[in-house]
């Protein structure tokens, strides 16, 4: 291994080193500084400064995360797009290549996009973007208030 490539490499490993003791240093500044009060209060547990009541399990649909993974995806199309922009317009490089390079880096973006569009044709396809409406109950209670004075009202406040 050459001088200067084991230069290269001591210079990552002291970044790294400096990198773990910074951090480590923050850690056991802040247990040693911070005050230790444990009560009850602290240890309960916090829900948007309300008291938890019930169990905190609860269904969720899956479809949230489906669409989310969905979105991750455009978002990271996105990132690619940015550079790609700024490469695209570079005048020097589209000069030196005789034009090649402005239509080879067009067609490349023409085919990424068109495979993230195929991906999301699949997915449209497939049901993962359709949302299950919930089916609405119609209870048989009859309260005090007439029916007939809920329709007049939203009459009233549907125009």
């Amino acid at each position: 291994m050459t001088d200067h490539r084991l230069l290269e490499i001591s210079g990552i490993l002291i970044f790294v080193i400096g990198s773990i003791i910074f951090v480590m240093g923050g850690l056991l500044t802040a247990m040693l500084i911070r005050p230790k009060r444990p009560n009850a209060e602290k240890s309960a547990t916090y829900e948007s400064g309300e008291e938890v009541q019930g169990n905190a399990w609860a269904n969720f649909n899956t479809r949230f995360y489906i669409i989310a993974l969905i979105f991750v995806l455009f978002e990271v199309e996105i990132v690619f797009l940015f550079p790609w922009a700024t490469i695209f317009a570079n005048e020097q490089l589209i000069e030196n290549t005789g034009g090649l390079w402005g239509w080879f880096t067009l067609i490349e973006m023409f085919i990424f996009i068109f495979i993230l569009a195929l991906g999301l044709v699949y997915a449209w396809k497939k049901g993962f973007l359709d949302w299950v409406k919930p089916k609405t109950i119609d209870l048989d209670y009859k309260g005090k208030v007439p029916y007939s004075l809920y329709e007049k009202l939203n009459k009233k406040y549907s125009k």
